[in-house]
């Protein structure tokens, strides 16, 4: 809804959480079972409507760290089917998070899992250093500081890695001081010179003509300053993560309505019109979700506007 009004492209990014919620939380998850049934019902659902909207969706996955690749793996092989029969992947792309494994351990998975998914295009977006604070169950509140910044010796050992891979397609997400979650002003310290600082470091190892040759991913952008946002776009960013915006948007339009219309909400009969007057097109929950979309596509809108993506079509 916020691209078809803004007219640009949108991502649609499933966590393993959301995938298991997706199936319902009493399925059986027997080795992620439920997470993966879930997310591939996702992005199936996402194929099926988004060409009403006529507006293109990249499909993702979320963090994944190493005791979750089963998840991963899973979704991996719903791709390769699909690449069978549709020539394309299901998914555009994954997130593979090992950033608490050694930095070789992360580099050589993730070479070895970008070998699998280039042969059916799937793009792997790996993470270098931690983005602290808490997202779905990974929770980084108390790591090191120092884990927060990313250091250009560290991306360049992912690129000459990644980069080798036959029709390989990787983005770095490479911390810079991001935090998951909206803290107060003070409590976050973003670097995004380090971006910078690396792009250049890069560029002279390769001697190339170009000033950005990584693809960057901004983690933990809810709360962040309009000018932060667009100084790392200049670094090289080409993806941010919002996840905490958009669910404080989403609550708050629910939470709107019920405010706006509590005194048709507290039973299903009776209402300031009239003691015997049903409520029901009140409380049907439709109605809540629906002030929740309305909110939260305002607040992507907003995001698109912060990120260059208004009319990009």
């Amino acid at each position: 809804e916020a691209a078809k009004k803004a007219g640009g492209p949108i991502m649609v990014t499933f966590s393993r959480g959301g995938g298991q919620f997706i199936a319902g939380k009493a399925a059986d998850n027997t080795d992620d079972a439920a997470c993966i049934a879930g997310s591939v019902a996702g992005a199936l659902h996402v194929r099926a409507v988004a060409k009403l909207y006529g507006v293109p969706v990249i499909l993702h996955s979320d963090h994944c760290q190493k005791s979750w690749l089963p998840w991963f793996d899973g979704m991996i092989k719903a791709s390769e089917e699909y690449f069978e029969k549709n020539g394309e992947p299901l998914f555009s792309s994954h997130m593979l998070d090992l950033s608490e494994e050694p930095l070789e351990e992360n580099i050589a998975i993730c070479k070895k899992y970008l070998e699998r998914m280039a042969k059916v295009n799937l793009l792997l977006e790996m993470e270098l250093g931690v983005t602290g604070g808490e997202e779905d169950g990974v929770d980084n509140s108390n790591v090191d500081s120092s884990r927060l910044y990313t250091q250009p010796e560290e991306v360049w050992e992912v690129y000459q890695a990644l980069s080798s891979v036959p029709n390989g397609n990787f983005t770095v997400a490479a911390a810079f001081g991001n935090v998951h979650g909206v803290y107060a002003p003070g409590n976050v310290s973003l670097k995004p010179e380090i971006l910078h600082n690396t792009q250049k470091f890069i560029k002279e190892k390769l001697g190339c003509a170009t000033d950005k040759p990584v693809f960057f991913v901004f983690h933990g952008g809810s709360g962040s300053s309009t000018e932060d946002i667009q100084y790392a776009i200049k670094a090289g960013v080409i993806k941010m993560n919002i996840d905490t915006d958009t669910q404080w948007a989403f609550w708050d339009g629910m939470n709107k309505y019920q405010k706006k219309n509590v005194d048709y909400l507290q039973a299903q009969i009776g209402n300031p019109q009239g003691p015997e007057k049903p409520n029901k097109k009140y409380y049907d929950p439709r109605m809540a979700l629906r002030s929740g979309e309305e909110a939260m596509a305002a607040r992507l809108v907003k995001a698109m506007q912060d990120l260059n993506c208004i009319d990009r079509l």
